[in-house]
């Protein structure tokens, strides 16, 4: 190990794809080198960290790219951490500091030294990130499914072609798109060759994803760990054995999580608001949902959504009350319902019990009331301990 190493108590990385910026601290904050560690070669890359310090925290930002580097580093005995890349940004801008590359790195190596971990973020072990890439190839899948299907329908409506077919893509829907395909023309309908040929490349690239989709979902399904939690998930409306499995995934540990809230924001379905002045007993202007967050979970929770809803009951109801049955603001409805979901996924994780679509009943409604009226550890009415004079 180098001399100037001894005294090294905090690492700030900037990662890139072929080369990250290397800034080290001593206990005092005071920088002690600067280095440029070279991806390429993945031999000489794990000399170098073999001789990096050990014991000591080294700080990268959870953006593009630091999956690999990490495990190499994790793999040498180094402490890894990861910063949130935006509050990271806001901090710089606070600071009023230009981004480079050295700026970036010496800014990560001070984060250790904050009073409190509000940059760190949690790193997802290495076969955590495992069934997340398998599940996230099946919901590119699906989407991209979805864009093919838009594709055809597009065509349906730019040329004024007509059916009432519930499903266009189900078995019945399927012979018309066969016949459009080989003839070019229903019996009212001829596509020109431009469109005609737009379709069949359409109907072929849904053909080829929808094969993928099964094999990839057949293949997950023999990889997926039937545990306790993945069965209590998908007894959930809406929720399956590949979503249950997909926020499994994409949670990790819902310890992260102080309250439903808190994932609900990482969920992406936490509305923001940005009302300003006084209220105007109307609703509320510039309320929208969040674009910092998992994505991931946001689509898995969207689509359990729409099957909740399917399903009936107090999900068709909530729906219903929020889309006034379904004729407006259908998107709203279903974000509506997803939110509700993360609720209830949070409970039934958190607290190991099952979900039961009963409410609760009048004797424990009362008794949350009551316990809400005592103070908190004591089980005392809340009022004061002395009488004021």
């Amino acid at each position: 190990m180098k001399k100037q190493y001894l005294n090294v108590a905090s690492v700030g990385m900037d990662v890139h794809h072929k080369f990250s910026t290397v800034v080290m601290r001593d206990g005092k904050g005071d920088v002690l080198c600067r280095e440029r560690l070279d991806h390429v070669g993945r031999s000489l890359l794990r000399r170098r960290l073999t001789g990096w310090p050990k014991r000591v925290p080294y700080v990268m930002e959870a953006s593009f790219g630091w999956m690999w580097l990490s495990d190499e580093m994790v793999a040498k005995g180094l402490k890894v951490n990861l910063a949130n890349c935006f509050k990271l940004e806001q901090m710089r801008k606070a600071r009023g500091e230009s981004k480079t590359n050295g700026k970036d790195a010496a800014l990560l190596s001070e984060l250790p030294f904050e009073a409190r971990q509000w940059w760190r973020v949690w790193l997802a072990p290495a076969e955590v990130r495992n069934e997340r890439e398998w599940l996230r190839l099946r919901m590119d899948l699906v989407k991209l499914q979805t864009q093919t299907k838009n594709r055809i329908n597009a065509i349906f409506h730019r040329y004024g072609i007509f059916h009432e077919f519930s499903d266009l893509f189900g078995s019945k829907g399927r012979g018309l798109l066969v016949h459009l395909c080989q003839y070019g023309r229903t019996d009212e309908v001829e596509l020109p060759d431009g469109a005609l040929a737009a379709l069949r490349s359409h109907v072929r690239l849904l053909g080829q994803v929808r094969t993928r989709l099964a094999e990839v979902t057949r293949k997950i399904r023999v990889r997926l760990e039937r545990t306790d939690l993945a069965r209590r998930l998908d007894g959930i409306p809406g929720f399956g054995e590949v979503l249950s499995h997909t926020v499994i995934a994409e949670v990790g540990r819902i310890e992260r999580f102080r309250n439903h809230r808190a994932l609900a924001s990482y969920s992406l379905l936490a509305p923001i608001s940005m009302d300003t002045g006084e209220p105007s007993g109307k609703a509320p202007l510039g309320r929208h949902l969040g674009h910092r967050g998992n994505r991931t979970l946001k689509w898995a929770f969207i689509e359990a959504a729409h099957g909740a809803v399917r399903s009936g009951g107090r999900w068709r109801a909530m729906y219903d009350r929020h889309t006034d049955g379904g004729r407006r603001n259908k998107n709203q409805g279903y974000i509506k319902v997803a939110r509700s979901l993360v609720k209830v996924v949070y409970a039934v994780w958190s607290k190991g019990v099952d979900y039961t679509p009963s409410a609760p009943s009048p004797a424990r409604r009362k008794r949350r009331a009551k316990s809400r009226r005592s103070r908190s550890g004591k089980g005392q009415p809340f009022q004061p301990m002395a009488a004021v004079r």
